[in-house]
């Protein structure tokens, strides 16, 4: 049977890690060359091609597997050298990558990442995109889990319900005033300038559909960072859906005011590599713990945990 040599799986994550030859080598401590004869060696073992050369370099499909394999290799030897008691200082000091979406990183995610690492030798790789992207972090083999909206398993992975995130359009006060002195509607809608995180961003879009607006109308402003996101509607610039806890204390002190229409809640899932690690455990047990205090309760028909 074929065996593919640890060192050079190791190599194929640093350079996608990286994002290029030479920041890998200066990440394992060896020389360019080194790396990309490494890289070719795995690649004529396996007969196919695992980088892409570009920049920043990307991997095949074969070699999505082969930093799979790296990641979860690592993380097995990790749990056996913390069972075995092997004191190796900082180099026992796992990495875990992991994927949220921005509001949820702004607003509870990071808290039991804090605690986890006064408990473990662990330090954290956290990738952001949108909670509908996520999961194609999983797939590709760039993070170990993922906060996602998907409730199907991603192949190789499980599932546990963490709740609902709860958005209500709101907007200061003075921006009410000027835009919807005279009641909100699907013509004041398509004129009244909104916020998004990014393109890819459609929860304004989908309330406005509901309200009946055309969503292709209204000025748009892009702000791609939840807190200056947040401080975007706070300051005026446009309106736009808030998680509740994020905008309740504004709304109490009266500097945000909602806008009206039917709250929007986003189902949000943990997805995790269905792989028997202390470490990954204990950093599910951790986040999901939080998620399901903090979001709103969500039936779960998909739990596998």
């Amino acid at each position: 049977m074929m065996r593919i040599p640890f060192e050079l799986a190791e190599t194929v994550v640093a350079v996608v890690d990286e994002g290029t030859l030479d920041a890998a080598a200066r990440r394992l401590h060896i020389t360019p060359s080194a790396v990309s004869q490494r890289i070719k060696a795995l690649e004529e073992q396996l007969g196919q091609v695992v980088l892409v050369r570009s920049k920043p370099a990307r991997p095949t499909e074969a070699g999505t597997a082969i930093v799979r394999l790296a990641r979860q290799a690592a993380l097995i030897e990790h749990d056996a050298i913390t069972v075995l008691g092997v004191d190796e200082g900082e180099a026992a000091r796992a990495t875990m990558p992991l994927a949220v979406n921005a509001d949820s990183l702004a607003t509870w995610f990071l808290e039991p990442l804090a605690r986890l690492s006064e408990r473990h030798p662990v330090v954290f790789e956290v990738h952001r995109d949108d909670q509908d992207f996520t999961a194609g972090l999983l797939e590709s083999g760039t993070v170990m889990g993922a906060v996602t909206s998907r409730a199907t398993p991603v192949a190789g992975c499980r599932v546990s319900v963490l709740g609902a995130m709860r958005y209500e359009a709101v907007a200061t006060p003075r921006f009410v005033a000027r835009w919807f002195g005279s009641g909100v509607d699907a013509e004041v809608l398509g004129q009244a300038p909104v916020v998004d995180l990014d393109r890819r961003d459609d929860l304004q879009t989908r309330w406005l559909r509901a309200q009946g607006a055309d969503p292709a109308r209204p000025p748009r402003h892009y702000v791609p960072a939840s807190n200056d996101f947040a401080t975007a509607v706070r300051l005026g610039l446009g309106w736009a859906l808030l998680p509740t806890f994020q905008s309740k204390d504004a709304l109490a002190r009266g500097e945000l005011v909602p806008v009206g229409g039917m709250p929007v809640d986003v189902p949000l899932h943990w997805q995790q590599w269905n792989l028997r690690s202390e470490l990954l455990e204990a950093v599910a047990d951790e986040i999901v713990a939080e998620g399901r205090r903090v979001l709103s309760p969500l039936e779960d028909p998909v739990s596998r945990r």
